[in-house]
């Protein structure tokens, strides 16, 4: 069973020093999020960890800082379901930070009950989508100003049963948690499509991470039937360590292609869907409108 977990999970290791850089990691407090902080401060970068539940966050901080020694790890609010919050956190980025070189936008919600955000969007398209587009455009002059730099967004294999549902985005006029959630994971990926092309000759690179199916406390609102199918196949559940490995690839590897979707620490196949760059366009002129801003 060992021997074949080892083949699903491809084992990766660098020793790429991060001196001198600094990432700011989304969702951090926990999971995949906290093992990329981890790894990343023990490279030597400075980890700002940006997460809605501050007290999680700073004893993320203590936890990282206890493994690791001597590092600079520092917990930041931001709550990615209010475009205030987002807001607050870039200003408080660009008084603090001269510079950031990896935005890995990392955070997410899964297969939740309706809900919406302070702006009045579906939690998981106002998130993972919306929230992390919004923020990436706010901190994007100081990525430039810091090229070469990169962004990250963490996607899912499961973006291949979306659709982008352009007449009910918010499924105002229907819901269903799983359709909401991989609508918000193929759109990740039409994000980091559309923004790659916008990004060309800027020295500021963007991929999409596949983490593989991991063991995170994302799983909380599933059904316990399907809480009972991940128990039953637990040999296929990749730690919160293992789940990081594609997203440090995509940091610390060099010449990587710009807007390509990335899994098991190598370049893989997405969905006709989320090659479909009207698509990403259409998506793109969409999101500017719900977030009342200009990105051109």
């Amino acid at each position: 069973m060992n021997a074949f977990r080892n083949l699903i999970v491809k084992k990766w290791s660098s020793d790429v020093r991060l001196d001198g850089k600094t990432a700011i990691v989304t969702g951090a407090n926990t999971g995949i999020g906290k093992e990329t902080a981890r790894d990343l401060a023990k490279r030597g970068a400075r980890v700002i960890l940006a997460c809605r539940d501050m007290a999680k966050a700073e004893l993320a901080v203590s936890e990282i800082v206890k493994d690791v020694g001597i590092a600079n790890v520092v917990p930041c609010k931001l709550d990615l379901a209010d475009t205030k919050s987002i807001c607050e956190f870039a200003e408080h980025v660009y008084n603090s930070e001269t510079a950031v070189h990896f935005l890995i936008n990392n955070a997410g919600v899964a297969i939740c009950p309706y809900s919406t955000t302070a702006d009045g969007y579906e939690m998981q398209f106002g998130v993972n989508h919306l929230g992390h587009f919004f923020l990436t455009f706010l901190l994007l002059d100081l990525l430039k100003h810091s090229a070469p730099s990169r962004v990250i967004n963490l996607s899912s294999i499961t973006h291949s049963m979306g659709k982008i549902h352009f007449e009910d985005l918010n499924s105002e006029k229907s819901y269903h948690p799983v359709r909401a959630y991989v609508q918000s994971k193929l759109a990740n990926i039409l994000f980091t499509r559309e923004l790659a092309r916008k990004l060309e000759g800027t020295g500021v690179t963007v991929y999409a991470v596949d983490p593989g199916i991991v063991n995170t406390d994302m799983t909380r609102h599933m059904k316990s039937s399907l809480q009972m199918f991940v128990k039953a196949f637990s040999f296929l559940i990749r730690t919160p360590a293992e789940g990081a490995y594609t997203t440090l690839y995509c940091a610390l590897t060099p010449d990587l292609l710009s807007g390509g979707y990335y899994r098991n620490c190598a370049q893989a196949e997405c969905s006709r869907a989320a090659s479909d760059d009207r698509t990403a366009r259409n998506l793109w002129v969409v999101s500017c409108h719900l977030l009342g801003i200009r990105w051109r």
